[in-house]
């Protein structure tokens, strides 16, 4: 027996019923050789780390375009402290962990550079729309080795597509995530916004402290016990009434409070028409696209080519692209 199947068997005998099985897989698009030591959806946890577009989100913007300091989230940051939440959830009910984990690390992988700002300005300029969820499941299938994709399985391409959007996923693991991105993001990014002195503690209304929590810790722990507590025994990943209501305001208020702050989004405007102007030029003038976005255009038309290039920026590569192309450069003597 191998490893692989050593493990397979594990999950059979301790995994909840309602569990994903490694073993019971619909499988990939493109048929492999299973691996030996690796189930796989280990496997694909393991391709999603090593691939080129995970690498990126360190450099993508979280809710803070490009802040000064060392400790304000990233993409990347955000993308891990969702894995954390979403394995211990899965954990706490029984539930498939590795499948879990390969979700939460690819469910961001296609967002755009400065956050949602960059998403809001290619879902205008592109035909169809653009949607972050669908263009993370666009990187894992065309996009990433050199447009081979990952050639993941059917549940982690559900559970990333699915993370987000009218949806559900259809497995349990897939709704974990879908959920923790939320309990993740509204956590770290009140932890941002009250480094970034946009908001302070006490801004956060007392009955929502009251329910959740005073601290990042408390809040954190409250909704994962919660969702565990809820959740056990039904066919769906759930929160109670009160604890689910709370988080709703807490939401609400930072969508308020934050995510519509002039203090916090007042440079949006300026990336998005960064983005734009990139958008136009490369549409425009297509043999500049790099070699590798060439096979998207003939295939799939420019605007596509365009998108997915953009789309895969950091923000830091579309500051200097922008730089490169439209600002003047001094005249030197050689």
């Amino acid at each position: 027996m191998t490893l692989r199947e050593q493990t397979e068997q594990r999950e059979a005998q301790f995994l909840s019923p309602a569990a994903t099985l490694s073993s019971a897989s619909r499988g990939r698009a493109r048929q492999e050789a299973p691996c030996e030591v690796r189930t796989c959806f280990q496997r694909d946890m393991d391709r999603i780390v090593y691939s080129n577009a995970f690498r990126r989100l360190k450099h993508k913007t979280q809710v803070f375009l490009q802040p000064e300091g060392d400790h304000y989230r990233t993409r990347m940051t955000h993308t891990l402290e969702v894995s954390r939440i979403a394995r211990t959830i899965a954990r706490g009910l029984c539930l498939n962990e590795d499948l879990t984990e390969a979700i939460a690390l690819g469910h961001d992988l296609g967002h755009t550079p400065f956050g949602h700002a960059g998403e809001r300005l290619l879902a205008q300029l592109m035909p169809g729309g653009f949607e972050h969820n669908l263009q993370s499941l666009r990187v894992v299938d065309r996009l990433e080795k050199e447009g081979d994709g990952l050639n993941l399985t059917w549940e982690v391409r559900n559970g990333i597509a699915c993370h987000t959007g009218d949806t559900a996923p259809g497995t349990l693991e897939g709704q974990v995530v879908r959920l923790s991105d939320q309990i993740a993001y509204i956590n770290h990014d009140i932890d941002d916004a009250m480094r970034g002195g946009i908001i302070y503690p006490t801004d956060i209304p007392i009955s929502i402290s009251q329910v959740l929590g005073f601290t990042h810790g408390e809040r954190i722990n409250t909704l994962v016990l919660d969702v565990i507590r809820s959740s056990q025994g039904k066919d769906r990943i759930c929160q109670s009434g009160e604890i689910g209501a709370s988080m709703q305001q807490l939401r609400a208020f930072m969508f308020d409070s934050v995510y519509t702050n002039p203090r916090a989004k007042g440079e949006e405007g300026k990336a998005q028409e960064m983005l734009q102007r990139l958008f136009e030029y490369y549409s425009s003038q297509p043999d500049f696209l790099p070699a590798e976005y060439q096979d998207i255009r003939v295939r799939e038309g420019v605007e596509r080519a365009v998108c997915d290039y953009i789309a895969g920026m950091t923000d830091i590569y579309a500051t200097g692209k922008f730089v490169e192309l439209f600002i003047p450069k001094g005249w030197t003597v050689k």
